[in-house]
């Protein structure tokens, strides 16, 4: 059965991550792994015009963007974090929008020569869903580009995932994983001209690697 996503549970699930996430005295940056100085950079869009960052979270990688004359908008679940970035990068002209990612891929023509997710809206939205709304708000020849954790060997499909802690409200959301050559054939089956998937080893050897995902729009 598909994964019932409870909205406004979630919201506050994302606020109390906003809560202790968003650093005052961050600054921008570019990457696409959970380590610091590892991996590839902001290549992998090409070289956009137009940005679309869904489930920008702290806005970091959004503000760094735009710092590089790109148009950068970003969506995040989370009024905290949105009111957060919006103060914090003001000066950057990164644009944030308070938004379930779904709902404002459908309802906004806006087109995009890339659109990205670093651990955000990719890992915690139904591929089936989201992906064809992603392919939509692309312009011809756009990318994109997501990264996450791999999935854990058995685990595939739709994972609970308990607010940090364990204990308090049961504050849950769903994250998908999948095998690399299966992303590949969602994003082709949500029409995608080509999908390259792959784990990028950790830095450090038997440490948890990187699900690297990029594909074309025809």
């Amino acid at each position: 059965m598909p994964a019932h996503h409870d909205i406004a549970a979630e919201t506050e699930l994302w606020d109390t991550y906003a809560s202790y996430a968003f650093k005052d005295d961050a600054e921008p940056g570019f990457g696409w792994t959970q380590y610091a100085g590892h991996g590839p950079g902001a290549e992998l869009l090409g070289e956009p015009r137009s940005v679309l960052e869904i489930g920008c979270g702290t806005g970091r990688a959004l503000a760094h963007l735009a710092g590089r004359g790109i148009v950068a908008h970003g969506v995040d679940l989370s009024p905290v974090m949105v009111g957060k970035t919006t103060a914090k990068w003001a000066g950057t002209g990164a644009v944030f929008v308070c938004a379930e990612v779904l709902e404002y891929l459908s309802e906004h023509d806006d087109l995009y020569d890339a659109a990205y997710s670093i651990f955000g809206a990719a890992w915690f939205t139904d591929p089936g869903r989201l992906l064809p709304l992603v392919r939509r708000r692309l312009k011809p020849g756009g990318v994109f580009v997501f990264s996450q954790p791999p999935a854990i060997p058995g685990a595939y499909g739709p994972q609970g995932m308990y607010k940090g802690g364990f204990a308090g409200r049961a504050l849950f959301t769903y994250r998908y994983s999948y095998r690399p050559a299966v992303w590949e054939r969602l994003l082709t089956r949500a029409g995608f001209a080509a999908a390259e998937a792959r784990i990028l080893d950790a830095p450090h050897a038997g440490h948890i690697g990187t699900l690297l995902v990029r594909a074309v729009a025809p």
